[in-house]
C-alpha cells in the first residue's frame, strides 16, 4: 500500500515530497518524488514515525478516574489505548508505581499494581497500540523488591526506573515548594503538611540501612533479565554516578542540569516529559526540558502524564533544534527505541516496522491518521484510504 504526497520525517531530514510503500506491517519502500494511484494521498501533511513514549502515568486514572471510583479494568485499559493512538503513540510503557503510602494511595499498593500490569499484559492481543509495562521501583519500600522480581521472571516488565521520592532531594528538594503543594492537595494547615513532609524524611532515614541491598537486589535481577533500567529525578552527579554503577543507561527527569550534564557524561541517555518541553518550565520548579533541549542535554521526549503534549513539543523544539524538524522527532522515537533496545521501530526506513504518524503542524498539531505495524488504528476521518495495493 503506497502513502503518496507526504513531507516524511526521516531520522536525519525531511523528504519535502515523497511517498512510502508498506507491505506485511513493515516499510518496504520510501520514494523521494509522490507515486501515482497512491492509496492514501496526504495533501502536504507529515509523516512522522510513531511515537515510542517510555513513561506514561496514565494508567491509574484510568482505571480509577475519581479517587475510590473503580472502573472494570477492560474499560480502563481501552481508555488507555485509545488515548495513545490519538496523540500518535505507536509503542507506549505504561508507568505504575509500587509505592502504598503514595498521594495515590491503593491505587500504587503491591495488589492493586500487580493486577493492572498482568491485566494489561492479559489484553494486549486486543488493544492497537504496541503496550508495554514500566515499574517504577520506589527504593524506600524494600518490600515491593519480592513484587517486582515476581513481575520481572513471569515477563511482565519491560523497564524498571529507580524512584525516590523522599523530600529534600530529587523532584522535591524544594522543601518550602513541596509544603505548599501538599497543603494545597490534601487541604491542610502550613503546620500539619509540615509534619507530613517530615515523616516521609524520617521513613526514607529508617529504611537507609536496606537500601543499598536493595538496590543491588533490584538492578542484579534487571541484568539476569535483560531489563532495561532507568534512574528517576537524579539531581546531583554523585547521584548520577550511583545509578551508572547500578547498569541504568536512561536518566528520566533530571531535575538540575548538573544532573543532566553528568548523565551525558557518563553516556546514558536523558529523558524529560513533553509537558514541560511544550510549556517552557517544569511545573515542579526544576530543570526546563525546553532549556536541557538548547544546551544539547535532552535526548527522549516522554508522555509523563499527558501523550497528547507529545506532538505539540516535538513542534515546539524543532525550532531550536539543530537538526530541525528531524531532530525533534528523533527525541520521541528513534532515540527512546534505541535506549530501550527496540531496533524494529522509531524511524522511517525500509524494513522497520510501520509505525506512522500522519499530522499537521498548524498551531500546536494534530494527528489525523495513525498506523501500527502497517494497520490504520485511528483516524479523524479527515483522509481517506482509497484502495489497498
Amino acid at each position: 500500500m503506497w502513502l503518496s504526497d507526504f513531507r516524511i520525517v526521516l531520522p536525519d531530514r525531511v523528504i519535502p515530497n515523497g511517498a512510502l510503500c508498506i507491505e506485511d506491517g513493515v516499510i518496504s519502500e520510501i520514494s523521494e518524488m509522490p507515486v501515482a494511484g497512491a492509496a492514501l494521498e496526504g495533501q502536504g501533511l507529515l509523516l512522522m514515525p510513531g511515537f515510542v513514549d517510555m513513561h506514561g502515568d496514565m494508567i491509574e486514572r484510568e482505571v480509577e478516574p475519581r479517587p475510590n471510583v473503580k472502573m472494570p479494568m477492560e474499560l480502563g485499559l481501552r481508555d488507555l489505548d485509545r488515548k495513545l493512538k490519538v496523540s500518535g503513540v505507536t509503542t507506549g510503557y505504561a508507568a505504575v508505581s509500587f509505592n502504598p503510602k503514595s498521594t495515590y494511595g491503593h491505587l500504587r499498593s503491591y495488589d492493586h499494581s500487580q493486577a493492572m500490569l498482568r491485566a494489561l499484559k492479559g489484553m494486549r492481543g486486543a488493544l492497537k497500540v504496541d503496550h508495554k509495562v514500566h515499574a517504577r521501583f520506589e527504593v524506600t519500600f524494600p518490600g515491593a523488591l519480592e513484587v517486582v522480581e515476581e513481575l520481572i521472571s513471569e515477563g511482565t516488565v519491560d523497564l524498571v526506573s529507580l524512584t525516590d521520592h523522599t523530600p529534600g532531594q530529587g523532584q522535591y528538594r524544594d522543601l518550602e515548594r513541596l509544603k505548599a503543594r501538599t497543603a494545597a492537595e490534601r487541604g491542610l494547615s502550613d503546620e500539619e503538611a509540615a509534619q507530613a513532609v517530615q515523616a516521609r524524611i524520617d521513613e526514607r532515614r529508617q529504611a537507609t540501612g536496606d537500601l543499598a541491598a536493595t538496590l543491588e537486589a533490584i538492578s542484579g535481577t534487571c541484568r539476569r533479565h535483560g531489563i532495561a533500567l532507568a534512574s528517576h529525578d537524579d539531581d546531583t552527579a554523585e547521584k548520577v554516578a550511583l545509578m551508572v554503577s547500578l547498569g541504568a543507561a536512561i536518566s528520566e527527569f533530571p531535575v538540575t542540569e548538573e544532573a543532566a550534564r553528568a548523565a551525558r557524561a557518563a553516556g546514558l541517555m536523558t529523558a524529560m516529559g513533553a509537558p514541560n518541553a511544550l510549556r517552557g518550565e517544569s511545573y515542579s520548579g526544576n530543570l526546563s526540558a525546553r532549556a536541557a533541549h538548547k544546551a544539547g542535554l535532552l535526548d527522549i521526549l516522554a508522555a509523563d502524564y499527558h501523550p497528547s503534549a507529545i506532538l505539540p513539543a516535538v513542534l515546539v523544539l524543532a525550532a531550536q533544534d539543530p537538526d530541525g524538524l528531524a531532530g525533534a522527532t528523533r527525541l520521541a522515537s528513534a532515540n527512546p527505541a534505541r535506549a530501550l533496545g527496540l531496533g524494529d521501530r522509531g524511524e522511517i526506513a525500509p524494513g522497520k516496522r510501520a509505525d506512522l504518524v500522519i499530522a499537521d503542524d498548524q498551531g500546536v498539531g494534530h494527528v489525523r491518521m495513525t498506523f501500527s505495524a502497517g494497520r490504520k488504528v485511528f483516524s479523524d476521518g479527515s483522509l481517506r484510504i482509497v484502495a489497498e495495493g
